[in-house]
């Protein structure tokens, strides 16, 4: 599941409709500034960087728009913020300030390359994204790692808006896929009035840390029969013949120049990558993508174990090089987001050494960490009495939405939709017709473009800006299978 939870890292969705209500779109000529009350306009980029801690790294061209990716000062500690500032790294997709605005966190590093997420399609407007704190360059120097947590995060985000709507002053919403879909439901517990709607993909919702029964049941149900028995049976066969795939393991290791200080040996890295490989098909694969996997795997040969293993769960995941760039969120699934914890019935207990290993075993053992169990039930008990104009999207088929956000009486203009024969890259696209249109014409009333025509029909609603295959291309960034 590291490898799942480390390919989580976020899911960059399109559709590739085009309005019928007429609006603006992508192939506008050139993004605008703002007109002052002279008639003059002010260069975007002057605006942007006349915001005090804001920072020029480059600009990058692309069609119809302005891309800037950016340095902005942020507090270490938000609750004390003369105590040490850093630099956060954010980019700007800029359109037109008469455009709203979509905020996205993928919850890990940040992309220097001009790309669009799906609610910025669906609106046609600006995109803010955001490096989480403390990935890098992200990351405060020296490293307080107590000052990572969903709070601090939520601020980041706060003051990054508080500074951006001075400029962007037309409507914004929020967004984020799998970690990042978790972000911006916490950005909405701690900081409520900011945003006008909510857009949560693939996000877990690991309330209760200890109790992770509901991902076994998942995965007894998930697919078919048979795909189920060819993972589980590929799954088994790998630790059986655990001595002669180790052997392999080290040559590769030492090929690439990979060390196990972290998790402790070669050994327990290895039972990690194997003890991922269901989950991590699940995640990220469909249902027609088992025809893939070793038909009989005993007798299938030790390549075609290993490469069917490599391919899903990356025999890379758990060495020192492989974590390192994961360290902060293995830190937070120790200390505030849970982390699943799954068993395997297929496979006889003798095979299994260390079983599915926590978090801590992720991070050096020079960073302290104490798991915070009120953390997730506090956000999960908001959300059910408190979500206003909230949307979660799920794939039938991701291990991750085994627990998901729910909603209760108290939840106003919010829906919970899943999307069938999908993974962890569901997408509003993916739902079911009815639900598509819905999700579109909310997600549009949100932002206020809504057209009359939306608003009083929403099975109308379509995204106001044509699909574009480079700027929303459909390539994830991959977060490990214990990464949400």
């Amino acid at each position: 599941m590291r490898k799942a939870l480390r390919w989580l890292l976020t899911l960059t969705v399109l559709i590739g409709t085009l309005s019928t209500a007429g609006a603006a779109t992508a192939a506008e000529p050139e993004a605008t500034g703002t007109t002052s009350t002279t008639g003059t306009t002010t260069d975007i980029k002057d605006q942007l960087l006349a915001i005090p801690g804001m920072s020029l790294i480059e600009e990058k061209p692309y069609t119809g728009y302005r891309f800037f990716v950016l340095d902005y000062t942020q507090p270490v500690d938000h609750r004390h913020p003369s105590e040490g500032t850093f630099q956060q790294r954010i980019t700007v997709l800029h359109k037109d300030v008469s455009r709203p605005t979509v905020f996205y966190t993928g919850g890990y590093n940040v992309s220097t390359n001009p790309g669009r997420r799906e609610p910025t399609q669906i609106v046609d407007g600006n995109q803010v994204s955001m490096e989480y704190r403390f990935f890098t360059p992200s990351r405060p120097a020296p490293a307080d790692w107590s000052k990572l947590d969903i709070w601090q995060a939520a601020s980041d985000q706060h003051r990054v808006f508080k500074a951006l709507k001075q400029i962007y002053t037309k409507k914004w919403i929020s967004t984020g896929g799998s970690k990042g879909g978790m972000t911006a439901t916490y950005y909405e517990r701690f900081h409520p009035r900011d945003m006008d709607g909510v857009v949560a993909y693939v996000a877990p919702n690991d309330v209760v840390n200890d109790e992770d029964s509901a991902y076994d049941r998942f995965l007894t149900t998930v697919g078919t029969k048979e795909c189920r028995d060819r993972l589980n049976a590929v799954q088994r066969e790998a630790l059986v013949r655990r001595e002669a795939l180790e052997k392999k393991y080290a040559a590769y290791a030492a090929e690439n120049g990979y060390t196990f200080d972290t998790i402790g040996s070669l050994d327990r890295a290895y039972e990690a990558v194997v003890l991922d490989y269901v989950w991590g098909f699940w995640q990220y694969s469909l249902l027609s993508d088992c025809d893939s996997v070793p038909a009989d795997a005993k007798t299938a040969t030790d390549d075609d174990i290993w490469t069917s293993v490599d391919t899903i769960s990356g025999f890379s995941a758990y060495t020192d090089q492989g974590l390192e760039t994961y360290t902060p969120y293995y830190y937070q699934a120790g200390t505030q987001l849970g982390a699943p914890t799954i068993h395997f019935p297929h496979i006889e207990k003798k095979y299994i050494r260390y079983g599915y290993q926590p978090p801590r075993n992720f991070v050096p053992r020079s960073i302290p960490m104490r798991f915070q169990p009120f953390a997730m039930r506090d956000v999960d008990t908001w959300v059910q009495h408190n979500a206003r104009r909230m949307l979660f999207v799920y794939g039938q088929n991701d291990p991750w939405g085994a627990e998901p956000f729910r909603l209760g009486k108290g939840a106003k203009d919010s829906y919970v939709f899943t999307a069938p024969g999908l993974n962890h890259r569901a997408d509003v696209a993916g739902l079911v017709p009815a639900q598509k249109a819905l999700a579109t014409a909310r997600i549009l009333q949100w932002a206020g473009v809504a057209s009359a025509s939306v608003q009083a029909d929403p099975s109308s609603a379509r995204p106001l800006a044509r699909f574009d295959a480079k700027l929303d291309r459909r390539d994830v960034e991959r977060e490990p299978v214990l990464r949400p």
